[in-house]
């Protein structure tokens, strides 16, 4: 089937490294292969393998899907990719209002134009959030590989594609487990992938504007998600720049580092400093994770 392209334009000044580092996470490049001018992505469309080329250019993104035994359609892919770069984000705004803020200026004077990257979908960005609860990236890097093998959902290029809700709600428990998994996080993920795939959690359409609170109160009544999980999606998977992420040990190392503090601040003490930056406390979240260079979750 003919591979459909589009082309985006692209902010003067976009950090497309972060883009790419974002991808580059696992280094066995089983489902992500990034090189210097962008990435090629395994990826489930409409159900089928699916492999995105994304290459950068000095003032626009060339997008190219290649599916398995189906075309696509542009206007979809460009609305993906849209979201995947990070560009629905009002970022203008917030470095306007808080670039002569004492501690957060010198954060937004480094890294000017900093967006959040997103993922394809927002059922892969809870999956991630889900892999992520207390433990190190690296950890949850190596959980995540060993998941998207055991599904084994490959494109005809190779690369594995990250399963959808679906294909991840035919797992076991056990089979879980033998990935890394904990129990909890077992019953988590299959608790999200069975109520996602029989459309009790409509994640895509969600998409179209709902609320974030009504997103949060649904995904909160999941067991095994709670807060953290939820602000991690409903950034990563929403572009969603308001979730109070106080509970990272990143955000908080980090923000010990601004705030000149011997210690790294408690949960109680971080949450009550980036309230002062509602709506975008998720975004200053992302600053703080870049401070330490470590990427975030």
């Amino acid at each position: 089937m003919p591979v459909i392209h589009c082309d985006i334009p692209l902010p003067a000044g976009f950090r497309s490294q972060d883009i790419l580092a974002f991808h580059r996470r696992d280094g066995e490049r089983l489902a992500e292969q990034v090189d210097d001018d962008g990435l090629k992505k395994g990826l489930l469309w409409r159900g089928l393998p699916a492999c995105l080329d994304l290459r950068f250019h000095s003032d626009r993104a060339i997008l190219g899907l290649d599916v398995d035994g189906e075309s696509g359609d542009a206007g979809e892919l460009e609305y993906m990719g849209r979201r995947m770069l990070g560009l629905n984000q009002p970022v203008e705004a917030f470095e306007r209002q808080y670039r002569g803020h004492p501690q957060l200026g010198g954060l937004i004077a480094a890294r000017a134009g900093l967006r959040v990257p997103q993922t394809a979908t927002p059922f892969e960005a809870l999956a991630w959030a889900i892999t992520g609860q207390q433990i190190s990236v690296a950890a949850a890097v190596t959980i995540r590989r060993r998941m998207l093998l055991l599904c084994d959902c490959r494109h005809s290029s190779g690369l594995l594609c990250h399963p959808n809700a679906a294909r991840l709600a035919a797992l076991t428990a056990d089979q879980l487990g033998e990935a890394g998994f904990s129990r909890a996080k077992s019953r988590a993920m299959l608790a999200l992938s069975q109520a996602a795939a029989n459309g009790d959690l409509p994640l895509d359409a969600w998409l179209d504007g709902a609320a974030a609170e009504e997103i949060s109160e649904r995904l909160l009544a999941v067991p095994g998600i709670g807060p953290w999980t939820v602000s991690y999606a409903l950034l990563r998977g929403y572009g969603w720049l308001d979730g109070s992420l106080h509970g990272d040990v990143a955000v908080r190392k980090a923000l010990g580092v601004v705030l000149g503090a011997a210690d790294k601040p408690d949960q109680r003490q971080t949450q009550a400093w980036l309230e002062a930056f509602s709506p975008w406390r998720a975004l200053v979240a992302a600053h703080l994770w870049a401070l330490l260079q470590a990427g975030g979750f």
